[in-house]
């Protein structure tokens, strides 16, 4: 048996399973907010999904790229930033579709993230839209006093301590939150409006803040269609693996060291069950 017999049977780079098309998918679970946890599991926010993101993109041989989100939105910012990163890395890859597939709840910031792709899918029972903004928060007036407690607040700016929960509410402040709730609004809607464009029905019914089902929210135009993301990648690219881009795993979670301190863990997860337990999840 000669060299080149023997040669030509050991497989060459590029010749494994690299060479399949491959639709890559990029989880997006979780509540959006910017504060960071030592595992990264259940948040959403561009430190979390930027590593993955990026890994996506990166196939030579891609078909298209699949988020799968499952979000009761949060910060808005970070909504933006997730959704601006996803579209740069787009424009680089001309000709490879984005397909955001709605999972148990895509609304609020969640579904300010589906519209960073070309097409949004949905399953019938999904919750979709949300286009809104909305803030809370406690009042605890009196609360230090009935306990002897003086609280000693000094401030420079006479705006410097708007809606502090421990004074009294002022309605010069109420009116400052509005104004903004009114600004995050209308950019929400710009955004929509220009990544659904002419598929969105003509009713303000829309932008009221409202959630709907899946069925629903296809004839609004909120989605281009109802299925799985197994269904509509095996329907739409049957050649094709699909790949799960996982992010990188922060420090503490590599080097296995354990969770945060309680009780700033436990108030993160009271903030994180607010936002699902508003859609029953």
């Amino acid at each position: 048996m000669d060299v080149k017999s023997v040669t030509s049977r050991i497989p060459r780079i590029g010749d494994r399973g690299d060479r399949t098309d491959v639709v890559a998918v990029v989880k997006l679970h979780g509540v959006i907010t910017p504060t960071p946890t030592p595992f990264a599991r259940g948040v959403i926010n561009l430190a979390t999904v930027e590593s993955a993101l990026a890994r996506a993109f990166a196939h030579d041989r891609l078909k298209a790229v699949a988020l799968q989100i499952n979000s009761p939105g949060g910060a808005p910012t970070q909504s933006g930033l997730v959704a601006e990163r996803i579209r740069q890395l787009a424009e680089k890859k001309p000709g490879v579709p984005v397909l955001s597939f709605c999972e148990d709840v895509a609304a609020s910031g969640g579904y300010w993230l589906a519209c960073a792709a070309d097409e949004i899918y949905a399953h019938n029972t999904s919750m979709v839209g949300s286009i809104g903004v909305i803030s809370g928060g406690f009042g605890f007036t009196g609360l230090l006093e009935r306990f002897g407690v003086e609280r000693r607040l000094h401030t420079a700016g006479e705006n410097k301590s708007r809606l502090d929960p421990f004074s009294p509410e002022k309605p010069e402040d109420v009116e400052w939150l509005k104004k903004m709730h009114t600004q995050l609004h209308e950019l929400f809607v710009d955004w929509v409006k220009q990544r659904r464009g002419k598929a969105l029905a003509d009713t303000e019914e829309l932008f009221t803040g409202d959630v709907w089902l899946g069925a629903r929210a296809k004839e609004l135009g909120l989605i281009d269609g109802i299925g799985s993301i197994r269904q509509i990648v095996e329907e739409r690219f049957p050649d094709a693996e699909i790949v799960v881009a996982e992010p990188k795993k922060p420090l503490l979670a590599r080097l296995g060291i354990g969770a945060p301190a309680a009780a700033s863990a436990l108030m993160d997860a009271a903030m994180q069950r607010v936002h699902w337990s508003r859609f029953g999840l």
